[in-house]
């Protein structure tokens, strides 16, 4: 993997794909690399106006790709109820590949729909419920794969089980590495769920380094911090890569083949570079934690796995 770039994506013909967060950065690259391989590719996004506008980008560079927009609001729990249910009607029973890349970072404390604190409500519970509610047709496709996006910053903090909505003091950056850790203990439990279910479905994770997307310049930009902006603008000039670049883990992560079950990929030198194991905390992988965050999980969401069927919620 030491030099992989999109020559090396497979043909995904007859293959069904999820993109979400797919109109900017990483994930609109993930889906468009994939469309443009033969995947059948559903953008999930939350603003109709951007996802329609990524659309007909992707269209545009692509203009064999079948691809469609669907509305999806990771931090409303009835929009993803909604989504699931919509997809019914896509492909049949089948989906190979759930890309949860969609994330917000480092914001102005805020709570989703749901009341829970936004990072943790968008970044880890809306992607857990979105899993689980897409787990038939997961279940049901040969060779299906769950990626989830996590980040370099999850080594900021492990989560708090105890105050999992940070009621009780508010980093910004501690409640995204927080969230980012819960990205990477959802990986390992499920692809522990799974392998004690018998399942071939594979949960791997992956990060971007660091690329040059609008991410990180949300949290200063609701706040009205101009100045902040322009700083976190020039950084991201001189040391992102480009979002070509930073959705490489990702896509690799989805497309190589004999990827092991909880893999974390990352670029080569942790920031930038071609795809490589990545450095991982060692408390992402331990397995009472990712078992009670999971639990956790389950009863806010409502979305209850069951590997034999699916899930109820």
């Amino acid at each position: 993997m030491t030099r992989w770039n999109t020559s090396h994506i497979p043909d995904q013909t007859g293959r069904s794909a999820v993109v979400t967060g797919a109109n900017s950065g990483i994930g609109y690259i993930t889906a468009r690399e994939l469309a443009r391989r033969g995947a059948r590719t559903v953008l999930a996004c939350r603003n109709e106006a951007r996802g329609h506008a990524a659309l007909a980008r992707l269209r545009s560079e692509v203009p064999a790709a079948e691809a469609e927009f669907r509305r999806l609001d990771l931090a409303d729990l009835t929009s993803v109820r909604d989504f699931a249910a919509g997809l019914d009607d896509f492909d049949g029973e089948r989906l190979d590949l759930l890309v949860n890349n969609a994330g917000v970072m480092a914001l102005p404390q805020r709570r989703t729909a749901d009341g829970f604190e936004m990072q943790f409500g968008t970044n880890h519970l809306g992607h857990f419920a979105l899993t689980g509610l897409l787990l038939p047709k997961l279940l049901g496709t040969p060779g299906a794969r769950v990626v989830t996006v996590s980040s370099g910053f999850h080594a900021l903090a492990n989560v708090k089980l105890d105050d999992l909505n940070s009621e009780r003091g508010y980093h910004r950056w501690i409640a995204y590495g927080r969230s980012k850790s819960a990205n990477l203990l959802f990986v390992h439990e499920l692809s522990r769920r799974l392998a004690q279910a018998g399942s071939r479905v594979l949960a791997v994770a992956a990060h971007p380094g660091y690329a040059d997307t609008n991410l990180q310049t949300a949290g200063v930009r609701m706040e009205g911090r101009t100045r902040a902006e322009r700083i976190v603008n020039l950084a991201n000039r001189l040391i992102g890569q480009p979002a070509e670049s930073g959705a490489l883990p990702t896509l690799c992560a989805a497309t190589a083949p004999h990827m092991k079950p909880d893999a974390f990929l990352g670029p080569r030198n942790g920031l930038r570079g071609a795809p490589a194991p990545s450095f991982r905390a060692p408390w992402t992988t331990n397995d009472e934690t990712s078992e009670r965050l999971w639990a956790a999980s389950e009863e806010l969401t409502g979305v209850r796995y069951d590997f034999g069927g699916g899930a109820r919620g």
